[in-house]
């Protein structure tokens, strides 16, 4: 049976699915083989969604766990003296969804005033699991000596701490206005708390309060008050922060347009209106508008506005005065939407990064798997990117993600970020987005330095015959001037593409970098985040119609940034056709295209041509290509065709929901990597990760 942690509350609003999220997130990202379990479902009075725990996990993790057992059916079997149905039928649930994990993780209710069976029916189903239990607090409003003691209580209805089974405890919603570290913040509590250290109690987390993670969308504001949509703009992407009403005259609410804020304004405030429309137009991110009344906003009103709408910024009406808006807006759910995933991310990565997982992973004695999910794929891209200190150009500046990016890497140790741009501007951008700039992030000035790059260019382009003032004129392009400066190795590496197309990244790249020693071609890999497994894509961004040799060249490029990156590689060669089957000039290219990746590296486990899911899905591959030694098993898929490549990662990637970290550039002298246009904070961070280790290669 696998090693099974119970996660108890020691009272009402722990957040107790955020920190069961979390704490599943945190093995999975230790490759760990985690399962969760919700044994019994709660639907709480305002709750009208599916049960979010087992929700979440399956929206946002390969997991499938059993439907929990709703909370009125486990009352009734109690009532009617038949414990042991229920019991067995929790057993037979925790297997289903266990599977073949070594932890899983359990999460047990929370006492309500209505019903106080609760704690009752945690000890049995603790009893019945033969689990550890560990308890999930909440700091945020509550003295140290008083949290301590609703420990102490929970910790000995479950059996005490010398005698029963719990190990220790999670503090969730911890104040930190001294902004430690996760780690200090988690020893200075643990010196607090009389209770950790003895019979082996662990402080297992101290979770920080992040308002980010209590910022609803704007729709889900407009759902709640039932408003009627006058422009849409970002009204799924934008998220609240506060809530403004807006009753004064305009000179004294300019103080009010913050970033993040909702503002509520009767109708005929036309002034108002248009101060809040000019805030949006000097870039202040503000979550939305919404006048009140009856009334009709002016058409001509609206087309003031149009530029402050083109920002993005969602506006609304509804019939009711401001003053009952408001009201209305105090009754809304904390809940996190069932299809608001960024969110429900947000809080498992926030939890998990916080949590003693070291400590976790030895209290399971659980061995550490070879598989690679995502989550575990992209800890180890941060843990191996940390060690090497490299230093990253990144040419857009002042882009409001690449911004945020940057800062995260700086403060996480990934890289050392330089951004090119403006200082003044950058810092504008930051203001209005409430980030502070670390110390440690370079914000480098393209004015100030460009005319220091003229003659490196010059002469790196001579053979071309590009003269002092044709090179001042490419060095307009902040693009151009990162590459220079990677050139002459003033940095280790280049990441854009957040505003730039894939063209103007990597052609200047192309020209002075030039490829490394022994590569023939420069070509390109995704790196898909499958729910189950991270699997490399190549090329999907270079090459239009390589031939035979170039598609053995992508082939070996492929197997080799896969092992660099901890993924095992088996090569599947794709065409429309499987092994001997099919006939043609598009799959005979692929065929002597799989011969010559075999001659020229016999140690890789490669095989072609094959269909997709014949290389991807075990069961047709025993009928496709029963004797193929990466049929079913295929972590490098190799496309024959840019058309092919870029359909099929995009048709994965939105369809399944799936995260594509790249394309990263192979074959080149120094790193330089591509960004979607589309790319979330997330994947520029990462792609800087990855960028970072291709540098400890050159």
């Amino acid at each position: 049976m696998a090693h099974t942690f119970y996660l108890a509350p020691s009272g009402s609003s722990v957040g107790l699915t955020s920190v069961a999220l979390g704490l599943v997130h945190a093995l999975d990202k230790r490759g760990i083989r985690v399962a969760f379990f919700k044994p019994i479902g709660q639907v709480l009075a305002r709750d009208t969604g599916p049960e979010r725990s087992t929700h979440f996990i399956a929206s946002t993790t390969a997991l499938r766990p059993v439907t929990p057992i709703p909370l009125e059916e486990a009352e009734r079997l109690l009532s009617e003296k038949r414990t042991e149905e229920l019991m067995e039928r929790v057993i037979r649930d925790f297997h289903t969804s266990a599977g073949d994990a070594d932890v899983v993780v359990v999460e047990g209710l929370v006492h309500t005033p209505e019903s106080p069976i609760e704690d009752e029916l945690n000890l049995q189903l603790i009893k019945a699991l033969t689990a550890e239990v560990i308890i999930v607090g909440a700091l945020r409003g509550v003295r140290v000596d008083d949290f301590e003691a609703r420990i102490a209580v929970t910790a000995e209805h479950y059996g005490g701490l010398t005698k029963g089974r719990v190990i220790g405890c999670i503090i969730n919603r911890v104040p930190n206005e001294s902004g430690l570290s996760g780690e200090m913040l988690r020893q200075q509590l643990a010196s607090s708390i009389g209770l950790v250290g003895r019979n082996g109690f662990q402080l297992i987390g101290a979770i920080p309060e992040n308002g980010e993670l209590s910022a609803c969308r704007t729709v889900d504001v407009a759902h709640q008050l039932g408003a009627r949509v006058i422009h849409e703009g970002e009204l799924h992407q934008r998220r609240v922060r506060r809530f403004t009403l807006l009753a004064r005259t305009v000179p004294n609410l300019v103080d009010s347009l913050l970033p993040g804020s909702l503002f509520i304004t009767p109708s005929d405030r036309a002034d108002v209106v248009l101060a809040v429309a000019m805030a949006a137009v000097k870039k202040v991110p503000i979550a939305g508008l919404i006048v009140t009344g009856e009334g009709e906003l002016p058409a001509s009103i609206i087309e003031l506005c149009s530029p402050a709408l083109a920002t993005g910024m969602p506006l609304l009406g509804v019939s009711g005065t401001t003053w009952q808006t408001a009201t209305a807006l105090m009754n809304l759910s904390s809940e996190v939407p069932a299809d608001d995933l960024e969110r429900a991310r947000m809080s498992m990565s926030h939890v998990a990064d916080h949590l003693d997982s070291d400590w976790l992973v030895a209290r399971s004695e659980a061995p550490v798997e070879t598989r690679l999910s995502p989550a575990a794929f992209t800890y180890r891209l941060v843990e191996v990117a940390s060690r090497l200190h490299a230093r990253i150009v990144l040419p857009e500046g002042n882009e409001p993600r690449t911004i945020r990016a940057a800062i995260q890497c700086v403060q996480r140790n990934i890289a050392r970020c330089v951004l090119l741009g403006d200082p003044k501007e950058v810092r504008q951008v930051a203001l209005g987005l409430e980030l502070s700039l670390p110390e440690g992030l370079e914000i480098v000035d393209p004015a100030a330095i460009r005319a220091n790059y003229v003659a490196p260019l010059v002469q790196m382009r001579k053979h071309k015959g590009v003269t002092e003032r044709e090179a001042a004129e490419m060095l307009e392009d902040n693009v151009w001037l990162g590459t220079v400066m990677l050139a002459l190795g003033e940095v280790s590496g280049l990441v854009s593409g957040a505003v730039h197309s894939t063209a103007n990244t990597i052609r200047p790249a192309l020209q002075i970098i030039k490829t490394k020693p022994g590569a023939t071609i420069v070509s390109s890999v995704f790196f898909m985040c499958l729910p189950d497994q991270v699997v490399v894509y190549g090329d999907c961004a270079v090459n239009p119609d390589p031939d035979a040799n170039m598609l053995a060249d992508i082939a070996i490029q492929s197997a080799d940034s896969a092992a660099r990156f901890g993924i095992e590689p088996r090569v599947a060669m794709i065409s429309y056709s499987t092994g001997e089957s099919g006939a043609g000039v598009d799959v005979d290219k692929v065929r002597e295209a799989t011969r010559i990746a075999r001659e020229r590296r016999p140690d890789l486990v490669l095989d072609g041509p094959m269909q997709y899911d014949a290389a991807a899905i075990a069961d047709v591959a025993k009928t496709k290509a029963p004797n193929s030694p990466v049929a079913g098993r295929a972590t490098v898929f190799v496309f024959p065709d840019l058309n092919t490549g870029n359909t099929t990662y995009k048709a994965v990637q939105r369809s399944a929901n799936v995260v594509s970290i790249g394309p990263m550039l192979q074959g080149m002298r120094r790193p330089v990597n591509d960004l979607s246009r589309g790319a979330l904070v997330e994947d520029i961070v990462y792609t800087i990760a990855i960028t970072a280790i291709q540098s400890g290669d050159t």
